[in-house]
This record gives structure tokens, C-alpha cells and sequence, in this order.
């Protein structure tokens, strides 16, 4: 039985902790109350799905601690992670009165994360912030780190603030609500984390299923936690991604250009992802940059869990969007390569063939 772990996380503009427990969200109001000494506003950002399943525990816990949450929501998925949604959100936390003092909780996966998460960071030039995070991709990767942002029409992310919050809070609880797919989609960024920095949280993820995953809750907590505590040492070091936390993106420059391409309705992103890691590792191996079979594990690894969605998009309208993609600096391609299982690069001037290849090979493994 995992007991609660507390992970530090610290940079230039916060030190804060991650709390993982499983069950804690019943305890999420007197965490609170410990670290804010009193009872501040609290307002609720969340989706309808979230608060159906896991609300009520919520408010209960922050209600007995004495706080008078207020909720607001926002309408949930990925193509509304857009700067409409930030101000809607702001319009909607005026009309209920919150000021300076107030505290924004960020309850859900991964877009009510980065989009409450810049909304706190620009309201009122700044309120405390809470991530509550209640899927596996925000609970193991997102909510860790301070990175906030929406999407345009041209690419993923491309608005957005670093900005710390006050606590992150897991309850790996929350995830048995979710349907296997985004589930499964979600653990994808722990392989991501097994492949960049700890070969043992790969290994132990590559020789189970994904149902037997899920029903391990010891293992599943486990791996949050090893993802989170690695995530946490990434960031402490470089907090605004100057250097070491650009490995961080293994995968997601074709997986954000996968994401854009299909306007955001195709994959999920852990999905995306998946299939970026896979091009990721294809072209290390194109390259001659990684050995010792890592292309071969990577692929098994992500494929063992289940089909993904078919690749369609084609190699121009990829490339195009990679050019534009925010790791691309004066024109070069930054692409983050796999040398072995635990240990990444961040490579430049990737040969556009490589990327070719990659890509047919992605396309081809995705109607196998």
C-alpha cells in the first residue's frame, strides 16, 4: 500500500509541493486550510464530466474545512483550449466576485489545467493557483511544472505563461472514472517519462497490459509518482525551459503537428504522442543516433497497449506545421531523440528525410 508521498518542486518564482495519495481528494480542504493558514475564496474550475463523478467529494472536503467554494465551468475538450475560454472564464469569476485574494482550483485533466492555470496567472495580473488534476496525463506529466497555454489555428500551445501554483494535489482515485481510452492515452506520457530518465519506470511499463496496469493500483501509483518525481527534478533545474527541460517534448513535435493537423478531433493527445515517440525513435534509427534496439522497444511498447488511431496526415502538411511549431527556433527543428532507453537529446538540423521516414513508417505500423 502506497502511503502519501510528497514530492518538492522548486524554481526561481515558487517552491511548492506535489501530494499523491490515494483517496486524497477527501482531504483536499484541510490541505488547504494547513497551507493557505485560513479560509481565502476559493473558485472551482472544472468540466460537467469531472464534477459529476468526483464534484460532490470536492466541495464536501472544502466545505467541512470552512471554505465556500464556488464552481465555475468551461465547456470540456481540447478545442476549447482557446483564449476565448480564458476570458469567458474571467468574465464568469468578476460576475462572482473574486478579487486578488482569490484561489483558482484547477480541477481536471489536462486542458481545464492549462487553461485555468493561465486564467489564474492573468486575473487580476495574478491569483494563487491549486491543481487538482483528475486524469493520468495531468496527473503524471501537466499539472507538474507551471506551464500554462491555449491553442490557435496555426499550432498547440502557442499562448501561454509560466506560472507555479501553490500546491498540486493527486488522488490516483479519480482515474478509475475514466474510459479506457483516455486512460490509455494518458500512460503514454509515463513511457514518455521512462524513455527520457528512468529506465526502470520503461520496463516495468512495457511487460504489463494496459488492464493489468489499471487494476495494479500499487504500481499504478507507483508510476505516477516515479513520473511526477521526475518531471519535478526536470523543472527544478530548468524552469522555463532553456536547456534540460526541452527533453521533456520527446514526442510531442509530431505528435502537436499529428494534434493540429486533424484540428484536435482525431487523437487524444497521449495518443498523439505515442505515435510521436514511435516517429521519434524511427528517426534516431534513421540517423544513427540511438542503438541497442531502442527504435524496436519503443515501438513494442506503445503498440502492446492497443491500436491507435490511423496516421493520415501527410508529410508536407507535417512538415509545415513542425516549422511552426514553438520548439522551432530561427527556422531549425529542435527534435528530442531517444540514444537509449533512459537517456534523450535534443537534436538539431534533423535531415527532412529522416522526418520523411519516420512519418511513412508511423503511417504504415498505424494500418497494420
Amino acid at each position: 500500500m502506497f502511503a502519501m508521498l510528497r514530492v518538492t518542486v522548486t524554481t526561481a518564482s515558487r517552491n511548492y509541493e506535489a501530494v499523491i495519495e490515494h483517496g486524497l481528494l477527501s482531504r483536499a480542504g484541510e490541505i488547504l486550510h494547513d497551507l493557505f493558514s485560513g479560509t481565502p475564496p476559493v473558485f472551482v474550475v472544472t468540466v460537467p464530466p469531472v464534477r459529476r463523478h468526483w464534484g460532490r467529494v470536492l466541495l464536501q472536503s472544502l466545505n467541512g474545512a470552512g471554505f465556500a467554494p464556488k464552481v465555475v465551468e468551461m465547456r470540456d475538450g481540447e478545442r476549447f483550449k482557446r483564449l476565448s475560454s480564458v476570458e469567458t472564464l474571467a468574465e464568469d469569476l468578476l460576475k462572482l466576485g473574486a478579487d486578488r485574494k482569490a484561489v483558482v482550483i484547477a480541477f481536471g485533466g489536462g486542458v481545464v489545467g492549462d487553461v485555468a492555470g493561465m486564467l489564474a496567472s492573468v486575473y487580476m495580473r495574478g491569483v494563487k493557483l491549486v491543481q487538482v488534476p483528475t486524469t493520468v496525463q495531468a496527473q503524471l506529466d501537466a499539472a507538474i511544472g507551471g506551464k500554462t497555454g491555449v491553442n490557435l489555428k496555426s499550432g498547440k500551445n502557442l499562448l501561454g505563461t509560466f506560472y507555479q501554483p501553490a500546491l498540486v494535489l493527486i488522488d490516483p482515485a479519480t482515474l478509475s472514472t475514466l474510459p479506457d481510452r483516455e486512460f490509455r492515452a494518458g500512460m503514454y506520457e509515463a513511457l514518455k517519462c521512462g524513455v527520457i530518465g528512468n529506465p526502470e519506470l520503461f520496463a516495468r511499463l512495457e511487460r504489463c497490459s494496459i488492464k493489468s496496469l489499471r487494476k495494479d493500483r500499487d504500481l499504478l501509483t507507483w508510476a505516477i509518482s516515479e513520473s511526477v518525481k521526475l518531471k519535478a527534478r526536470i523543472v527544478s533545474a530548468d524552469e522555463k525551459e532553456g536547456g534540460l527541460r526541452r527533453v521533456l517534448n520527446f514526442g510531442h513535435t509530431l505528435g502537436h503537428a499529428l494534434e493540429t493537423a486533424t484540428s484536435y478531433r482525431h487523437f487524444l493527445h497521449g495518443e498523439a504522442v505515442a505515435w510521436g515517440m514511435i516517429a521519434a525513435a524511427k528517426i534516431a534509427d534513421e540517423v544513427r543516433f540511438s542503438n541497442n534496439g531502442t527504435f524496436d522497444r519503443i515501438r513494442d511498447a506503445s503498440l502492446s497497449w492497443g491500436s491507435l488511431p490511423k496516421v493520415n496526415v501527410t508529410t508536407s502538411k507535417a512538415m509545415t506545421l513542425i516549422r511552426s511549431d514553438k520548439k522551432t527556433e530561427s527556422g531549425v527543428v529542435n527534435f528530442v531523440l531517444p540514444k537509449e532507453i533512459g537517456k534523450v537529446e535534443v537534436v538539431k538540423d534533423v535531415p527532412e528525410q529522416a522526418v520523411a521516414a519516420a512519418l511513412a513508417q508511423i503511417r504504415r505500423l498505424s494500418r497494420e
